[in-house]
């Protein structure tokens, strides 16, 4: 069973909304944290925010906080990334991703090395 799976990716315009959803095995869901990265073509992966699932703690990337939201349904083993005011600069390969290890702050869950387990991506773009 694949551990993550994104949907929703797609095209919109400048200024508009997107919900990225992120199916996860029991399993999967059960780590310590998910969060959500993305990697634009020449770039490196960018962090954008994490859940820490046993606090319910949420992190942000200064890039998007205020934007983006992370959203989990613990019933449904889905995490969710609402994104909202979107611009070019958005435009990238989304993934989700899932940490089974724990850490006392937060800051190694904004590092993908961080993570076990990553979905295969989907794609935003933006037009402007």
């Amino acid at each position: 069973q694949v551990p993550l799976v994104e949907s929703g990716g797609g095209l919109v315009q400048a200024g508009g909304s997107l919900r990225l959803s992120c199916a996860a095995s029991e399993r999967t869901f059960s780590s310590a944290a998910v969060g959500w990265f993305r990697q634009a073509p020449g770039k490196e992966r960018e962090f954008l925010t994490a859940l820490r699932t046993g606090t319910g703690r949420t992190i942000y990337a200064g890039s998007v906080k205020g934007r983006f939201t992370i959203i989990r349904d613990s019933a449904e083993n889905m995490v969710y990334l609402q994104m909202n005011t979107l611009n070019a600069e958005d435009t990238a390969v989304y993934y989700c991703a899932a940490s089974s290890n724990s850490y006392f702050s937060d800051q190694p869950y904004t590092r993908g090395a961080s993570y076990d387990y990553w979905g295969q991506g989907t794609q935003v773009t933006v037009s402007s």
